[in-house]
This record gives C-alpha cells, structure tokens and sequence, in this order.
C-alpha cells in the first residue's frame, strides 16, 4: 500500500468511527472525503507556519540582552511570551532562532525561573529529570552551576521509544552542546544518573533545585505525574525550586489522555495539584490558564506532522512553528508549574 493510501485508509478509519452504523457508509464517499480532509490539513499547516515566520521576521533578534524580572506564574505557552523581553534573552543565551515553537518556550520558562530565584549562580547545584538530549545542564555548566542529569535505564528508553527519537541521554556526550560550553568545564560540572521518575532514588537529595521539560507526562498516568511532581520536592533543599513544564490539554471539562504513554493534564488535575502542595505549606506560582489573544496562540498545528510527511512535503511547508498542536484529537500545549519548598 503507497504512503497517500495509508494516510487515506487512517482517514477513513477516523470518519467511521463518527458513525452510528459504519456498515450503512458508502465508501466512495468517504474516501473523497478522507482525501479532502487531508488536504484540509495541509492547508492549516501552511498558513499557520506561513504567519509564524513573518511574525518571526518581524522581530529583529536580541542583541545585549539582560536578564529581566517579571511576574513568572505557573501558565501555558503563549505568543507574548516568546515575543517578551525575558523569553528572547533565555533564547539568545541558548544561542538558538528565536522561533514560534513550545519547546522553546518551555527551556526559556525553566531558566527565568531558575535565575529568579537565585540559582543560576556559580556553586549552585541542580538536579534535571528526563533531560535526554536537551541543553539547560550545558547552559548551566557555562554558569558554573553543578548539574545532575539523570534518565531512564538504556533498555527502559529503548522500549518506550525514546532512544531512536534521540531523545534520551544515553551517556554525557548527548547532554554535550559545544556551542554553549567547554568540554572540561562541562565534565566537571556534569554527571548522568539512571533514574525511574516514578521512584527517585534516595541518594537524589539536597539539590538548590530541580527542573523537568515535558517529561512528567510520560509516567503511565496523570496521578503518576502529579505524584511526581510533589515527590521530587525530596530532592530540594528547604526553600529550593522545582520547576516542570507538562502536557496541557487546554480543554478543562471534556475528556482527557490518561493511562497512556503520554497523558494530558488538566487545569483541575493542576489545581488539585497546588491545593495539595501548598496545604503541606510549600509554595504554588500562581496558575494562570489562560492560552494568550495574539494570531498564534489559536493556531492549532495538526496532523500529519513533518516526520509523517513525504520529504518533499516535509521540505516545503518548512520547520514546524507552533504553540499549540493536536494530538489523538485533543488541542495541548506546554504548562509550566513553579514551586518553592516549605522552609
């Protein structure tokens, strides 16, 4: 079977599961209109990453950019975040495109709230979960902040997909961003740890703070996620930072992913979350769910997305640029949730 008539039957599969009696649904029909919903499709991507680059040409990228304070809330990813002075400064310091896209915004939104509250500083120690291949533990190195980085076993990763997505640290070399700091310092500063987020290691303690970048989401559930997210606080300090970014469905009443390889949170699940943390006297940012007015944050990328696509597809609709996206039929985007332990 080609690769148009795959997409074309996985189309049709979705249609007839909209109808009552699949049984009575003509065929012809339904594949003219798979065919229709494809180029649909397509057409979205194209006028939303089209929009996505000429806001990205609109803004000339950051030169002598500082660090800036602002009201960080526990919130979504949102246009005027990536467009703010604070979010371009994290960008222009990772020395990447300063671009429309969520995990963009979740590694600026992890280090400003790492720098404000004081632990982007030499002797600082930190402690990432599922950090795979991403570079804060670089860029932190360069600070002279110590860094523990830690991911699942080898064989974990390889089960559950994460190591031929290179998206898992197998060792320190794929955690290495040369362009953000020098091997001897990074070596000296660096270390990888086997860690199961769902059971953390008791000799994982004392840390200024913690971080995790969408990986709270790949636990099995969303009660493992938010157990997590209350028991990596054991790896802090008395008054240290634990800062996660996770998978939001921006829905706050219909239904949810949940018991999968990736869930979704809720705004409910998030606010029985602070409840929880905050009745044991730690302190919960303010959540803020709103999901931004500006044109991209109601643009919501669909499937078939470019590793899906023909490479000539792929080529011409060009880099993925979006804040949101659709995922199994569900609209999520990034959620940042900032806490400071009791103490």
């Amino acid at each position: 079977m080609s690769a148009k008539a795959r997409i074309r039957a996985a189309v049709r599969r979705r249609l007839l599961n909209l109808i009552d009696r699949p049984e009575l649904a003509d065929p012809g029909a339904l594949d003219e209109l798979a065919k229709r919903v494809r180029l649909v499709e397509l057409n979205v991507k194209a006028f939303g990453y089209d929009l996505a680059r000429r806001l990205t040409d609109a803004f000339p990228p950051p030169r002598d950019t500082k660090p800036v304070e602002t009201e960080l809330r526990s919130k979504a990813a949102t246009q005027a975040d990536i467009e703010s002075d604070w979010a371009r400064h994290w960008i222009g310091e990772l020395k990447t495109p300063i671009v429309y896209h969520r995990k963009i915004w979740e590694l600026a939104f992890v280090l400003q709230a790492i720098w404000q509250h004081g632990h982007l500083a030499t002797g600082r120690r930190g402690l990432g979960f599922g950090c795979g291949t991403e570079p804060i533990a670089s860029y932190l190195a360069a600070q002279g902040v110590a860094a523990t980085i830690t991911d699942l076993p080898s064989d974990e990763a390889t089960a559950q997909g994460w190591v031929g997505t290179d998206q898992h640290a197998t060792d320190l070399d794929s955690a290495f961003h040369p362009h953000l700091v020098e091997r001897i310092v990074f070596d000296r500063l660096v270390e990888l740890r086997v860690a199961d987020m769902n059971e953390i290691p008791p000799t994982l303690r004392g840390y200024d703070f913690c971080w995790s970048v969408c990986a709270a989401e790949h636990l099995g559930s969303i009660d493992k996620g938010m157990d997590f997210l209350e028991n990596c606080l054991e790896t802090v300090r008395p008054g240290g930072l634990s800062v996660h970014t996770v998978e939001f469905n921006i829905d706050p009443t219909g239904p949810t992913l949940d018991h999968t390889s990736t869930v979704m949170f809720q705004s409910r699940h998030l606010e029985t979350l602070a409840a929880r943390l905050r009745a044991k006297g730690h302190e919960v940012a303010e959540l803020d769910f709103g999901l931004g007015g500006r044109p991209l944050d109601g643009f919501i990328d669909v499937g078939p997305f470019s590793h899906e696509l023909p490479a000539v597809l792929s080529e011409w609709l060009g880099q993925p640029l979006h804040l949101k996206v659709g995922f199994h039929g569900y609209a999520t985007t990034c959620f940042g949730v900032i806490v400071r332990k009791a103490g």
